[in-house]
């Protein structure tokens, strides 16, 4: 299965030209976020024409998350959030997918909540899951693997105001998925060496890796990679993120 997610960051006169970017790398499964409520019809029209019929859109008063598919797109209980347009669910192929897009700090403390939930929503399931999307985290990562959320300020310091629990909150998920049995489909494959940043400030002068995709034990990675020529073309200011994966030949395990 190919997967690509995409903060498309409600750009709707280019979206003609992120549709034909996404079309030209023949997704199986779209995760997209920042979906505003005209851009929903826009996307839903352009979706099909690439072959992604299958839709599942969580509206919020602003805008949404919406996933799409090749194949059907079954039902599956979506991830336990304080805000519901925060993610869209489904299970494509016997895969649960949950696309995400985790409030920012500016929204206070549901960002914690938000990943909270998103840990423990994943820890509660069980089979073939992946989670996908803009989660607004983290501040930094280190060539050792050292993560540093953003309840730290620009010298690593703790800020009191968010202080152990925020900390503790935004580590629970990037990278600490990893104790769920989560894999990182970027730093699996390619290590902390290189930095990457999936958003940026204008002319990118300096950013974050915000946007991510972990998949559970069940299934294995074979590739990953940010589209970043995309956001530097202009399409949005986060890069989008492809990942391919399977079920393990040993899932479901034999019957005795």
């Amino acid at each position: 299965m190919r997967l690509i997610t995409w903060n498309v960051a409600r750009r709707v006169t280019v979206l003609p030209d992120q549709a034909a970017a996404l079309a030209s790398r023949e997704p199986d499964v779209v995760a997209l976020q920042e979906v505003t409520a005209r851009g929903h019809g826009l996307w839903e029209t352009a979706l099909r024409r690439i072959g992604l019929p299958h839709l599942v859109y969580s509206p919020g008063p602003r805008m949404g998350v919406l996933l799409a598919a090749r194949e059907p797109i079954e039902p599956v209980d979506p991830l336990p959030v304080p805000r519901p347009e925060s993610t869209a669910a489904g299970s494509v192929d016997g895969i649960a997918v949950h696309a995400v897009h985790v409030p920012n700090a500016a929204n206070g403390w549901v960002k914690v909540r938000t990943l909270e939930a998103v840990r423990a929503g994943l820890a509660a399931a069980a089979g073939p899951r992946v989670l996908c999307g803009d989660l607004n985290t983290p501040r930094r990562e280190k060539p050792d693997g050292t993560v540093i959320s953003f309840a730290r300020d620009s010298k690593e310091r703790l800020r009191e105001e968010r202080g152990t629990e925020w900390d503790d909150g935004e580590l629970g998920v990037v990278p600490r998925l990893s104790e769920l049995g989560f894999a990182d489909a970027i730093r699996s494959l390619h290590g902390y060496a290189k930095p990457e940043r999936s958003w940026t400030f204008p002319h990118n002068k300096g950013g974050w890796r915000l946007d991510h995709v972990f998949v559970s034990a069940e299934l294995e990675l074979a590739a990953s990679g940010y589209h970043h020529d995309w956001r530097i073309a202009g399409l949005s200011d986060h890069s989008a993120l492809e990942a391919d994966f399977s079920v393990r030949a040993r899932w479901p395990p034999a019957a005795r």
